[in-house]
């Protein structure tokens, strides 16, 4: 008679199957609040459960990745980004044997702390809160499963395992921001870490670059802002270009963008599996709170080879200026930079005009921080609509084609 697939025999299947440098599900450092562990589904199956569901990762939906969202319906959001970084991290997770579930669940995670409108407001809000510990995504990702999401009547946050959360702080910036005072929960026990790399995050990192670059590439193509003639300056692009043919450019465009994330993930995949293969053997933790070395001391094994490193970079370096910092690009990028700075403003002085549940949290945490968190997590049509309404029906009409 069939019977259902346990957790444990799902964690025997990880032993079993999985590298020796894998993050195992049942050696897992655990959660901040501890809980009974699922019959069926595995610590870190539940951690890409909770992350599915939460508010959070649906507003993603409505995020600018580059191009705001009102400015064409097959433009990337911050959500099928981070759909595209997990497909690309499993795949990665899946040739070196590492652990899919966990790599999933980072991946899903791991944008989750940025603001509407990119990375030009998040350097908007760091600048408002610089004497209130700053403001950084990664920062504020931990920040909301830790803190700002609500789905559990027993505790704030979604109480995800270390290892996931572990995912939000890979960035240096992390420990200058903590030295700042920046309201991230738990965020020191990050400075040290178990004795060997946690490779799933490593994993996600790289990924979240072959994603964004290459489909970056698909995105300028598309709005007219990148050419196939100015890209012939970039050597891994002519590469590529050069090895698909066929009469239709649309087509040529989307088997091209293809080879682009094959070969850096497949060069990826080689290369890694080589650092791999040099990890010495390492003790395992036996506690959460143990002595570990810091994780700038932890060597990188999921890494291009020399060669596609040149090249990945090179791309990037192009992307950033004839995409990124494009007259059109940067335009909008400065409106919603003032419209920001005018909405903070317009809560700080009436934060009665704040949804309720961030008006309750006044008696007990400073302004500036909970206007942060507000604005932090609102969806670009949100945010516009939000400018309209409390700030100006008539001056900037902000990001409006």
């Amino acid at each position: 008679m069939a019977t259902l697939l346990t957790r444990e025999e799902c964690e025997g299947r990880e032993e079993e199957g999985l590298s020796p440098h894998s993050s195992f599900s049942g050696e897992s450092l655990g959660r901040l609040h501890v809980e009974e562990e699922h019959p069926l589904r595995t610590a870190f199956q539940r951690d890409r459960d909770r992350l599915i569901h939460s508010t959070a990762f649906r507003r993603l939906e409505y995020k600018t990745q580059v191009f705001v969202n009102h400015e064409g319906d097959y433009y990337r959001t911050r959500l099928t980004h981070t759909l595209e970084v997990a497909q690309v991290a499993r795949s990665l997770a899946r040739f070196l044997r590492l652990n899919e579930d966990l790599v999933e669940a980072m991946a899903l995670a791991h944008d989750i702390g940025h603001t509407p409108f990119g990375h030009s407001v998040e350097d908007v809000l760091d600048e408002l809160m610089e004497n209130d510990g700053g403001f950084e995504h990664n920062a504020q990702g931990l920040r909301c499963v830790d803190i700002l999401e609500t789905p559990y009547a027993a505790f704030k946050g979604l109480n995800l395992t270390y290892e996931a959360r572990s995912i939000f702080t890979k960035k240096a910036s992390m420990a200058a921001l903590r030295r700042k005072g920046y309201a991230a929960p738990e965020a020191a026990k990050f400075d040290s870490g178990p004795n060997r790399p946690i490779l799933e995050a490593q994993v996600v990192d790289l990924a979240d670059s072959i994603a964004y670059n290459s489909h970056d590439v698909d995105d300028g193509l598309k709005s007219g802002l990148l050419t196939l003639d100015a890209l012939q300056e970039v050597s891994l692009w002519r590469e590529v270009w050069s090895g698909v043919s066929g009469e239709d450019e649309s087509t040529r465009r989307r088997e091209a963008i293809s080879g682009l994330i094959n070969r850096q993930v497949t060069d990826t995949a080689e290369e890694s599996l080589k650092r791999m293969s040099n990890l010495s053997a390492v003790e395992e933790p036996s506690t959460r709170e143990g002595d570990y070395p810091p994780l700038s001391a932890m060597p990188k094994v999921i890494e291009f080879s020399g060669e596609m490193r040149v090249a990945h970079d090179e791309l990037r370096m192009f992307l950033h200026k004839r995409l990124y910092a494009h007259p059109k690009v940067a335009g909008k990028m400065d409106q919603s930079k003032e419209m920001i700075r005018e909405l903070f403003l317009a809560y700080f002085e009436r934060p009665e005009q704040m949804a309720a549940q961030f008006r309750a949290r006044m008696e007990g945490e400073p302004i500036e921080r909970i206007v942060c968190d507000y604005i932090a997590g609102m969806t670009d049509r949100f945010a516009e609509d939000e400018y309209t309404s409390l700030v100006s029906h008539n001056s900037l009409s902000p990001l409006k084609p």
